[in-house]
């Protein structure tokens, strides 16, 4: 069976996806992604047990990646408006770098690869912005779907 692009019509316009006939299920996603510093901003900021200025820089991605993940659908454009049952952030040092991990779930017609996606993009971003004074060499990668449950089919990375 080809996959085909769900979001393009016949006439190649984008369109939001029909789930009106699908039935609710427990759907999960996980997705993941770094914050990388040089090793010196590191070295500061986990020995300020990444506290700024500006308070804590990883309880405030946190916050900031949840109030993402409740607005995906105001963000992405053809994203269904979802009724969220569970958004976690995880935000753990390792070396050099912020790993963030954000999980979603909810019971509905379509999944949440988009929300925990968006989850975690904004929580980088904000560490990104807590922590700049300190060095524009900050980067965000790899951010990726990691598992997704729910639908017709299951992903596992």
């Amino acid at each position: 069976m080809a996959k085909e692009l769900s979001h393009i019509d016949e006439a190649g316009k984008a369109s939001m996806v029909d789930v009106s006939n699908k039935r609710p299920t427990v759907r999960t996603a996980v997705a993941s992604g770094k914050v990388r510093f040089p090793p010196d901003v590191f070295a500061k900021l986990a020995s300020q047990d990444f506290l700024g200025t500006k308070g804590s820089i990883v309880q405030t991605a946190v916050i900031a990646g949840i109030q993402a993940v409740k607005k995906t659908a105001e963000l992405v454009p053809l994203c269904h408006q979802l009724n969220l049952s569970k958004i976690q952030i995880d935000i753990e040092p390792i070396p050099n770098a912020l790993q963030i991990v954000c999980r979603v779930k909810c019971n509905e017609q379509t999944g949440v690869e988009m929300e925990a996606l968006t989850g975690v993009s904004v929580s980088a971003l904000t560490v990104y912005d807590m922590c700049k004074a300190l060095s524009h060499d900050i980067t965000i990668s790899e951010i990726q779907l990691e598992q997704k449950t729910g639908g017709k089919h299951d992903f596992n990375r």
